[in-house]
C-alpha cells in the first residue's frame, strides 16, 4: 500500500480547463499551455514545451466564476515552477505556486 503524498496547496484547486498564455522571462519566450486545475495560490498546466523547474514565469489566462466570487477575470500571475512532469503525448505537466496575481481592467469593444 502506497502512502499518499504530503499535500503543500494552500488553496483549494478547481478543476478547470483554461487556456493560459505563459512568458518566461529568461528569453522572453511566450507559450501557450491549458489548465488542468488551478486556485489563488496555485497552478497546474499543460504545455508542450518544456519549462525547467524554479522558473520564473508570468502568466495571462481568464480566472473561472468559483475563484472570483461568481464572474470571469482575467488576471496576471507572477508564478514559480515547483515540479514538471513528462506525459507520453509530448506534453509537460508543470505546476506553480502563484506569488502575486492582477486583475486585469476589461477592455470594452
Amino acid at each position: 500500500m502506497t502512502l499518499p503524498k504530503n499535500d503543500r496547496r494552500s488553496g483549494q484547486r478547481i478543476p478547470a480547463s483554461v487556456a493560459v498564455t505563459i512568458k518566461a522571462p529568461e528569453g522572453s519566450l511566450q507559450l501557450n499551455g491549458q489548465t488542468r486545475d488551478l486556485s489563488v495560490s496555485g497552478i497546474f498546466l499543460y504545455t508542450n514545451s518544456h519549462i525547467s523547474e524554479g522558473s520564473q514565469l508570468e502568466m495571462v489566462l481568464i480566472l473561472p466564476p468559483e475563484l472570483t466570487q461568481g464572474e470571469k477575470r482575467w488576471v496576471c500571475c507572477q508564478a514559480s515552477v515547483v515540479r514538471v512532469e513528462d506525459n507520453k503525448d509530448g506534453n509537460f505537466g508543470v505546476a506553480a505556486s502563484i506569488r502575486k496575481m492582477d486583475i486585469l481592467p476589461e477592455i470594452l469593444g
